[in-house]
């Protein structure tokens, strides 16, 4: 009788926590002005600096899938009390298109038993979405797969086919496992096919954009050492980027890095972090660009304080806006454990010179024009504090509050000879970023998922009239919920404030023209017929809004795909 009830109880509470996320799409639906806020991890604190990524940039979401990829954990490797890595901040990416985000809520009753998948879909736009996932089985000696994607919409939100888009790529990874040392590698090729639709107005009746095709290829080889005991473990990796274009520009990025920790005794280490790029462009003129960093700390635990304290010093071959060639920057961290593993508080100040290259300024906006000057980017200065948290398990907190100032930012801006490209701009000077970064994550069992995320950075530049197209304010809202492993429902809003951009236009004369504020909601569900066959739909952009992000480009509006995935 006791367990009739227990049963009826939990079938209760799933049957409350689907409504709870019903009720929450239907409130994005009615409310979503009034929405701010994204995602966000949980699990144990470990004292490391929250990463908003920023510049690359303004990371807009990707196609949804299905399955999480199939991974081999790595031989656990020992833990020695102090084991904490800082992480850099970096300015936030600028994708252009928003798609829905993969939402991490823990799938294992999907990638458990089978190692592959298949997954196909049609959508309007003409739009074909294929992609497969191949890995081996569980194994503690090797991991190793491969996985293959082609997304392409015969049309576009402008003029049908001369804004269709094609995204196709191939990726093939390993590792294996030894006695204290593991090795793996990756290995992909991408191409991806766009169309400069951004002409405003049309020339002709029977005007043919003019097309962009970038062809990438990445290969990436590391080793790391692992084992309870050693004193000193390290991570080595070497990484080459490829990249050209169907304008005769060629990009070459070969990139070494060396971590180093020696553990000194149980509560104090130090570490040593290098990095060397090596980048070879040629368009119009060939140019290499040099950058070596090197960062000594020296890291100390003192009961429930960790201090860190460094230099990262830094060399830059660049001669744009009179680059900086050689700097130091001191670095200095002291985080607060009040709570062991439920409360972390932290300030710090630091520096650091951030490699740019055409490879991943061409993935944020591919309507780049030909010949633009790349340049690292120099924050000289970033004083910082922030917290983390965890409340019972279910509730996962963060903040950060940050003051930067930078040289040689980047800021698209459309180009003065063709508004449907973009030229580089940098602001002549230093440019100063005030942020306020803030996530929370209420984790329920597997089953249910509600967090929020707000990003916040007030730009002051020096010599340009805007931080062009780079918006203020993004946030996020997203809800997830598998209703007994067979329905698997995701729901994401998006909130990107507007930015600016200055068009020139064939008289001479310019205008400032401002972007869309982009609220954008999307939702997906998936239907799991048994353990190989499961069903999907995908909704994009539910408002239908046409809104740019770039002046010129509108996005497409409401976006459908739905198809099927079979696992083996």
């Amino acid at each position: 009788m006791m367990l009739k009830r227990k049963t009826n109880m939990k079938n209760k509470l799933k049957k409350a926590s689907l409504v709870l996320v019903l009720c929450a799409g239907y409130s994005f639906m009615n409310s979503a002005e009034a929405q701010t806020t994204g995602w966000g991890e949980g699990a144990k604190l470990q004292d490391a600096e929250v990463v908003v990524e920023k510049d690359r940039k303004i990371e807009l979401p990707r196609a949804s899938r299905n399955y999480q990829k199939f991974a081999v954990a790595p031989p656990e490797q020992g833990d020695r009390n102090v084991r904490y890595r800082f992480s850099d901040y970096r300015l936030a990416e600028q994708d252009v298109d928003l798609q829905m985000r993969v939402l991490t809520i823990k799938q294992d009753e999907l990638t458990k038993l089978y190692g592959n998948y298949l997954k196909a879909g049609i959508g309007n736009y003409g739009t074909l979405y294929l992609k497969g996932y191949f890995h081996n089985k569980r194994s503690n000696v090797a991991s190793y797969g491969a996985d293959v994607s082609h997304i392409t919409s015969a049309r576009g939100p402008v003029d049908g086919k001369n804004s269709a888009v094609t995204n196709s790529a191939i990726n093939v990874n390993g590792e294996t496992y030894m006695q204290g040392l593991t090795l793996g590698g990756k290995l992909g090729y991408g191409r991806d096919k766009y169309h400069f639709y951004g002409f405003s107005p049309k020339p002709t009746d029977d005007w043919v954009t003019p097309n962009q095709v970038f062809n990438r290829v990445n290969a990436e080889g590391y080793m790391h050492n692992h084992g309870a005991g050693m004193p000193l473990l390290f991570r080595a990796g070497l990484n080459v980027n490829y990249l050209n274009d169907r304008y005769d520009m060629r990009e070459t990025n070969i990139a070494a890095k060396l971590n180093t920790e020696y553990g000194i005794d149980d509560v104090s280490a130090f570490k040593v972090d290098t990095d060397l790029s090596l980048v070879s462009h040629k368009d119009s003129a060939s140019v290499s660009r040099t950058l070596f960093k090197v960062h000594p700390q020296y890291e100390r635990q003192l009961n429930a304080i960790r201090l860190s304290i460094g230099a990262n010093i830094a060399y830059t071959g660049d001669t744009v806006n009179d680059a900086r060639k050689f700097n130091v920057y001191p670095t200095v961290r002291v985080g607060v454990e009040p709570i062991k593993d439920n409360l972390l508080i932290y300030a710090g100040i630091g520096g650091d010179l951030q490699r740019v290259t055409l490879y991943h300024l061409t993935q944020e906006n591919p309507f780049l024009a030909p010949n633009v000057r790349v340049a690292d980017q120099n924050k000289g200065l970033e004083v910082y504090g922030g917290m983390q948290a965890n409340i019972a398990n279910y509730l996962h907190l963060t903040g950060r509050v940050a003051y930067q100032n930078f040289r040689n930012m980047y800021f698209y801006n459309n180009s003065a000879s063709d508004s449907s490209k973009f030229d580089l701009l940098y602001d002549d000077g230093v440019t100063n970023v005030f942020n306020i970064y803030g996530e929370a994550t209420f984790n329920y069992s597997d089953e249910l998922r509600i967090g929020l995320k707000a990003d916040y950075n007030k730009y002051s530049t020096a010599s340009l009239e805007q931080a062009f197209h780079r918006p203020e304010l993004m946030a996020s809202v997203f809800a997830t919920y598998n209703f007994y492993d067979k329905i698997l429902f995701n729901s994401e809003l998006y909130y990107i404030g507007s930015s600016f951009g200055r068009i020139y236009r064939p008289d001479g004369t310019s205008v400032l023209r401002e972007t869309d504020t982009i609220i954008d909601l999307n939702l997906k569900a998936d239907y799991r017929f048994s353990n190989r066959f499961t069903t999907f739909l995908m909704v994009n952009n539910l408002f239908a809004q046409k809104y740019e992000r770039f002046v010129n480009y509108p996005n497409k509006s409401i976006n459908l795909i739905g198809g099927v995935s079979y696992s083996f």
